[in-house]
């Protein structure tokens, strides 16, 4: 797949810098006026990305993007009629968890198949990514529907990375400023995301799901239905697991035979696989493996159906959270830290619902030739 790129950086701007496009013949290196700015231009045909890489200073807001940024955002609300073959997208990232956003606004049929959206996750001959993520009209009543396919080409109920950049997505479409929530329709059921005043995304993730039946896994229930710090023989080792739902299945655990689980003690490349397809999980799992620092400070490494290793998993760290109340070994609002970095997660008494914080952020747009 041929590739054109404009990668735009500014260490020194509290913003988003980009510059237009140059013609498709050239290939050039455009320093600007500080040593620490650049821009990099490479063309072919068929593919254009344009690269937005944000300031290093943490306190630079993530809705800071410029102008042109949001000008190429709102041109894909729509593929022109010569263009039927033309993807336009914007790749988002949450932790490190990378999606490739489409505006799928006018229509409720995904414009990429689940094939074509295997081809595009490649992170060597396509765009890169751990899934296509379709902003589509709301149905019943919610204000959008949010669609998801896995870089295998799986489609799953929800993602709670993947939910926090659609939400970023919606809000730089429309320029929304934090303290703003809307509706957002997954094969989880409802979501509502916030934009936060500090750019990050708050996102009530509803209730999780404790039936076993439901989540579902086949381990027989050891706590009222529940599935709670069961047994589980995984290729002939004794492991320790919660089963919680966030409207996804979750494996959790923080026990490999009598003992906590250390940084050492696993390779999640060997054994999240085995879990992922373990006879006990009828429709798969996403794995958890946790470590607790603290009672409030929880550490994990995941291993997500469809998509293996991942640098963050939402649904997965809220997971966590809850495993870890029902085991007695936290407190209802963690921090989280994920490869990626630090989820806030909280699982609200009052409601039963179960909430998350953390960011999301662009990284790019462009388009492609299917």
């Amino acid at each position: 797949m041929s590739i054109s790129t404009i990668v735009s950086s500014s260490l020194t701007s509290s913003k988003f810098r980009s510059l237009p496009v140059t013609s498709p013949s050239s290939s050039h290196l455009t320093y600007l006026s500080k040593p620490s700015s650049f821009t990099l231009h490479f063309n072919t045909p068929k593919f254009t990305i344009t690269s937005l890489l944000r300031n290093s200073n943490p306190q630079s807001p993530l809705s800071a993007i410029s102008t042109t940024a949001q000008q190429n955002l709102a041109h894909t609300s729509s593929l022109h009629p010569t263009e039927t073959k033309t993807l336009h997208f914007v790749k988002y990232q949450g932790l490190g968890n990378d999606f490739i956003m489409v505006n799928n606004l006018d229509s409720m049929e995904p414009k990429v198949s689940p094939e074509q959206a295997v081809k595009l996750c490649d992170r060597n001959f396509g765009i890169g990514g751990d899934g296509v993520i379709f902003a589509m009209p709301g149905r019943n009543g919610t204000d959008y529907t949010m669609r998801i396919f896995n870089s295998d080409g799986s489609e799953p109920e929800m993602c709670g990375n993947g939910v926090r950049c659609f939400a970023k997505f919606i809000a730089d479409l429309n320029s929304l400023n934090g303290g703003q929530s809307f509706t957002v329709h997954t094969g989880a059921g409802l979501i509502i995301p916030e934009i936060q005043p500090d750019g990050k995304v708050k996102v009530d993730m509803g209730e999780p799901v404790l039936k076993a039946s439901e989540i579902p896994t086949k381990i027989p229930p050891n706590k009222d239905q529940s599935v709670v710090n069961a047994k589980l023989d995984v290729d002939g080792v004794d492991w320790y697991v919660t089963c919680v739902s966030m409207g996804n299945p979750h494996c959790v655990t923080f026990s490999l035979g009598d003992r906590n689980l250390g940084p050492d003690d696993f390779n999640v490349a060997d054994i999240g696989p085995k879990f992922e397809h373990h006879s006990l999980f009828p429709a798969r799992t996403n794995t958890e493996f946790v470590q607790v620092l603290s009672r409030t400070h929880l550490k994990m490494l995941v291993w997500e159906r469809g998509a293996g290793a991942t640098l963050a998993c939402g649904t997965g760290a809220c997971a966590v959270v809850v495993a870890a109340v029902l085991e007695g070994r936290s407190e209802r609002n963690c921090t989280v830290d994920l490869p990626g970095g630090p989820l806030e997660i909280e699982w609200r008494k009052e409601d039963n619902h179960v909430y998350m914080t953390g960011p999301a952020e662009v990284v790019f747009y462009g388009s492609v030739q299917l």
